[in-house]
């Protein structure tokens, strides 16, 4: 069953598309990632998808209702952790969970199990009469993460979700989400810069570029796609027309003094790549990671181009 489902979504700001005729399908439980540079059209897709933007053309269903005609049902079946903090740090944690409640319309009775419930989750139980100002980072996170579950949303959209958090705080919100999905069925969104993240918890991800998806599947199979190994060289003048004349060699690629080649093989044809590219001052053989796959696919880091900000900042922009 696909509880998000997108058909030629399409949206233009004066002139510009920022994204241009997506069509996409996520999964009951499925954790899918959406990953793009800055100013790919991620954010913009996200906005949508939650109804805080009305699309252009084509369209989208969240949770079985129509971003469109649909919008107040469409807000009741999700649940958001922006990017940036937006719990009262002058509430306590119990107090912050309590509105989101009210402003859900929970029953009394529901309203106080299920914050019990999701500040258990999270492991804040004992901390729910603390002002959130006191909160470490990552609390401050997982009280985000909780309030998002709390009125049980079907689709759950993470906005770099462990973004600034130290390891031991990342592993511990990738838990949650892990358990939310294959324990709750939760459909689960993600937008993320750190590809560890992506290789540990989505089933699938879409990479997008100037509004278009430019790749989808596993990413077991978007590395595959590259194929062979990596061979890195630090060179100050590597023959490049000789490495990349080579028949074995399926991709070249050089930034500055390193030349990134693409093998079939590196274990087979490492002595000859060497071999012909003259004196190096280093070497490197790896299989490819999704900043490869990335690489391959936009041209560009996932890091590069024109800051997009979080999305509180860009629906100011979009209305201004």
């Amino acid at each position: 069953m696909r509880v998000i489902e997108t058909r030629e979504l399409t949206k233009t700001f004066n002139g510009l598309t920022a994204v241009d005729h997506l069509s996409l399908g996520v999964a009951e439980g499925e954790v899918f990632g959406l990953l793009g540079p800055n100013g790919a059209g991620k954010t913009t897709t996200l906005m949508m998808l939650t109804t805080l933007v009305r699309p252009t053309s084509g369209t989208a269903s969240v949770g079985g209702f129509d971003v469109v005609r649909e919008p107040s049902r469409v807000r009741q079946s999700i649940g958001i952790v922006f990017q940036d903090p937006s719990s009262d740090d002058t509430l306590t944690g119990y107090e912050n969970l309590k509105v989101h409640g009210m402003l859900y319309r929970l029953p009394v009775a529901r309203r106080e199990q299920r914050i019990r419930e999701v500040l258990e989750l999270v492991e804040l139980w004992d901390r729910r009469n603390g002002l959130v100002k006191q909160y470490s980072g990552g609390m401050r996170r997982r009280l985000e993460l909780a309030r998002g579950l709390m009125h049980e949303p079907a689709v759950l959209f993470l906005d770099e979700p462990t973004l600034g958090l130290d390891p031991q705080s990342r592993e511990r919100i990738w838990g949650y989400i892990e358990r939310m999905a294959q324990e709750r069925k939760v459909t689960v969104i993600i937008t993320t810069h750190y590809m560890d993240e992506v290789d540990r918890l989505c089933g699938r991800l879409a990479i997008m570029d100037q509004g278009r998806i430019r790749a989808m599947d596993t990413p077991s199979v978007l590395k595959r796609a590259i194929g062979g190994d990596i061979i890195s060289l630090t060179a100050e003048h590597a023959d490049v027309a000789a490495l990349r004349a080579l028949p074995f060699v399926k991709k070249l690629e050089t930034r500055g003094r390193e030349v990134a080649l693409t093998v079939v093989s590196a274990s087979t044809h490492l002595q000859e790549v060497l071999h012909r590219a003259g004196p190096v001052d280093s070497v490197t053989v790896r299989t490819p990671t999704l900043e490869d796959v990335f690489l391959h696919f936009t041209g560009r880091g996932i890091r590069e181009g024109s800051p997009e900000g979080g999305w509180a900042e860009r629906m100011m922009h979009h209305r201004s």
